[in-house]
């Protein structure tokens, strides 16, 4: 396998039971063997995405200093701004070669949460940022709940079992710049080989290519969708729970060729995350004589606190 497999969310939508299943059993195969699909027919707009991508390198472009005063302290940067190198890879020293934003989940007045999710902060500079962001957070949310609905099913278990935890859930838009590379990094890339903390991952196609993705041989391939297509990985909190049955495969985002330093690079993932209050224990349906239980059990909310702090984001 030289690049990861694409496969049709309008198969699943379908009124073809045939078409459905060839969807769960596409998606299914592949998030067992790399972990990655690159999905087509989603709830994007090509009008949404451009205006998100408008207002993203708009924000990236203010002054530093304007930018600043959005980094709000003692968030674990859940929400606004991260500067530059503030995050490191699991393991890693050297901070990564990037800044971002943060959206977050605003819930349903009748969610029921257990917890209160931080409020989403407003850029004054910039009058379509928070609207759009949220615009796209939500058709994102969507094509997600989708998606597990299709894993679910190729697990074993009742298509909407995921629908309650994932509707309402601690996810994140993260918009990405890559600023151009002024000098030879110090063991530092773009963004280094990691496994993704959640149940799944939404990448909207980036502005320019450095996406690797690692197959079971250990060599990297590239991963590059359509123009039109998201890249959707699994997460940890979903391999966990389904006892390594779907793969959270290590990637990354590799530095460009040197004449090709001064070009910034884009990107805006989607991280999928459960209400805190989901146990990740391992499921029944995913534990066999041949592949007993693999991990202790723990909630997501304990799961992502743990890995915050292993990235750097948050103070042990």
């Amino acid at each position: 396998m030289n690049t990861i497999p694409s496969v049709d969310l309008a198969d699943f939508i379908s009124t073809e039971p045939a078409r459905k299943q060839k969807f769960v059993d596409e998606i299914g195969k592949a998030y067992e063997e790399i972990g990655f699909v690159a999905l087509r027919n989603h709830f994007l707009s090509d009008e949404l995405v451009k205006n998100l991508y408008n207002d993203v390198k708009s924000f990236f472009a203010l002054p530093l200093e304007t930018k600043e005063k959005y980094e709000i302290k003692g968030l674990g940067g859940q929400r606004g701004y991260t500067s530059f190198g503030k995050e490191h890879a699991k393991g890693k020293k050297e901070g990564d070669l990037k800044e971002f934003w943060h959206f977050g989940q605003e819930p349903d007045p009748n969610a029921n949460l257990i917890e209160q999710y931080p409020e989403n902060v407003a850029v004054e500079e910039l009058e379509s940022f928070n609207a759009t962001g949220m615009e796209a957070y939500r058709m994102l949310e969507k094509t997600g709940i989708y998606v597990l609905r299709a894993l679910a099913i190729y697990i074993g278990l009742d298509e909407y079992y995921f629908d309650h935890w994932a509707s309402n859930g601690n996810s994140i838009l993260r918009p990405i710049h890559y600023p151009p590379i002024e000098q030879e990094p110090k063991g530092a890339v773009r963004a280094g080989a990691h496994g993704d903390i959640n149940l799944i991952t939404l990448l909207m196609g980036a502005s320019t290519g450095g996406l690797q993705v690692q197959r079971k041989d250990g060599e990297w391939i590239d991963a590059i969708p359509e123009e039109d297509e998201l890249v959707i990985n699994v997460g940890d909190m979903l391999e966990r729970h389904t006892n390594n049955k779907l793969r959270s495969t290590i990637h990354r985002v590799i530095n460009p060729p040197k004449e090709q330093w001064s070009e910034p690079r884009y990107s805006i993932p989607f991280f999928m995350h459960p209400r805190s209050d989901m146990k990740l224990d391992c499921l029944q349906e995913c534990i066999t004589q041949d592949n007993p239980k693999q991990y202790d059990d723990i909630t997501a909310g304990e799961f992502l606190h743990q890995r915050l702090v292993e990235i750097g984001l948050i103070k042990k």
